[in-house]
């Protein structure tokens, strides 16, 4: 089967690889000249391991291709996908549709014989309609169809995640797109994974309730953290209980920072809106928006506290800039609100990141880049460890702390324990939701 795929971002990109290694021929478009280049050069424009090396296994095999040109990859598709951006629109907190209703015009206007336009980027309740009414609008006579086929990717584990889904969701109106859609997901379909299919409103709520579930999970666990932090609990304990009922489930129930990314931030607020429009807000995921952003300020209450009171004049470490590991994005990190203020308190910030320098150079202006984290910390105030990446897991405690003016942390993954920064020489340490503290 021929597929287009509309967008070369995270989505789409991952997406049209892993198509291609269903066995399908797929073309990929974007209307950047640079990105096009990147990709058939061979190079990923993203960090997502493994995602090089099958690209270009597809690319070898004839399978997968890039090009600026749409009309040229619908022609005799059987499907094309909208992959492209809805970011969170300034004002009201909505997710911006400009790109996703362009596309639709774009598609109505090239395309020639029957298709079955899919919607993978993340869109509000609805959005397919009118989808489907751009379309018949802008070609009264194209034979066509609509589907929802929302994507549920981890960033830094995408590929595993396209190709052993929990689930796949098809939104569709017609069994003519249902069977077009079966076609395309075969492989997953002989291999007895669930496939969901519903209808159109169902699959776009579907994505939208399941972002919002899991970042109310991540933020209740930071609200207990909080409060184990004043009672004497510790929330590691706490989050093991609670995850071996199996009602509730372990995932997702590790205290930090805060919640980033390019989902959840954005799925909540648009979410929170859609419920507001249609007079039935979801007062839980506005708290959630709210009680996020308070997890990130009460992250640096704790870095002041460990600075004595007060950034101005020292040097701090930070460890980990995106929003997770295994991925280079930046998009709402913990980072982005805790980095400025240390910066803007007239601290000298270091930051060491596997692969958030890509990003973070313009994102962090006014930070000192290290590819070493001794090094980071040498002469440091205070070491943050910001995001969990493997090379922060086994650091050499010791060492770290020798060669710091302070020997100061603040484990905000809670990969260390104070004992073991004690031993190690630190005069201070802090983590988030436990008992074990070390005070200078």
């Amino acid at each position: 089967m021929k597929i287009a795929m509309i967008g070369t971002g995270y989505v789409g990109l991952v997406s049209g690889v892993c198509f291609s290694d269903f066995g399908h021929e797929v073309i990929c478009v974007d209307k950047d000249p640079r990105k096009i280049e990147m990709l058939e050069r061979g190079e990923v424009p993203i960090y997502e391991p493994g995602l090089d090396r099958l690209m270009n296994k597809n690319v070898e095999a004839g399978r997968l291709s890039f090009t600026l040109d749409l009309e040229r990859a619908i022609d005799g598709a059987e499907a094309v996908f909208i992959a492209v951006g809805t970011p969170t629109r300034r004002g009201d907190g909505h997710a911006d549709l400009t790109y996703v209703m362009a596309a639709a015009e774009e598609i109505a206007k090239a395309a020639k014989d029957y298709i079955v336009i899919v919607t993978k980027s993340t869109v509000p309740v609805g959005t397919n309609a009118k989808v489907r009414d751009v379309v018949a609008a802008a070609n009264p006579d194209l034979d066509f169809d609509v589907a929802s086929n929302p994507e549920f990717l981890r960033e830094g584990a995408a590929i595993d995640d396209f190709m052993k889904p929990d689930r796949v969701v098809v939104g569709v109106e017609t069994d003519r797109a249902a069977k077009v859609m079966e076609e395309i997901y075969r492989p997953l379909y002989l291999r007895d994974f669930p496939i969901v299919t519903t209808d159109l409103e169902s699959a776009e709520m579907i994505k939208y309730a399941a972002n919002a579930f899991l970042a109310t999970k991540i933020t209740f666990i930071n609200e207990i953290a909080a409060l184990c932090e004043k009672v004497g609990a510790d929330v590691k304990a706490v989050s093991k209980g609670m995850g071996m009922d199996g009602r509730i489930g372990n995932k997702f129930l590790h205290a930090g920072p805060g919640y980033g990314g390019s989902c959840f931030p954005k799925d909540t607020k648009a979410l929170a809106r859609i419920g507001q429009e249609h007079a039935a807000p979801i007062s839980i995921v506005e708290t959630v928006i709210k009680v996020n952003e308070d997890v990130k300020r009460r992250m640096i209450d704790k870095l002041v506290d460990l600075c004595g009171g007060s950034f101005n004049g020292k040097t701090v470490a930070v460890l980990g800039v995106t929003f997770k590991p295994n991925t280079d994005d930046m998009r709402d990190a913990p980072s982005l609100t805790i980095v400025p203020s240390l910066v803007g308190g007239g601290a000298r910030v270091r930051v060491c990141d596997p692969q958030g320098k890509r990003e973070g150079e313009h994102l962090l202006p006014s930070v000192e880049w290290q590819d070493d984290p001794y090094a980071a910390a040498k002469d440091a105030d205070l070491i943050v460890i910001l995001t969990e990446w493997n090379e922060f897991r086994a650091l050499d405690l010791d060492k770290i702390a020798s060669g710091m003016k302070s020997a100061k942390m603040a484990d905000l993954r809670n990969i260390y324990s104070a004992d073991a920064a004690a031993e190690a020489g630190f005069v201070a340490y802090d983590s988030i939701g436990r008992v074990g503290l070390i005070r200078a």
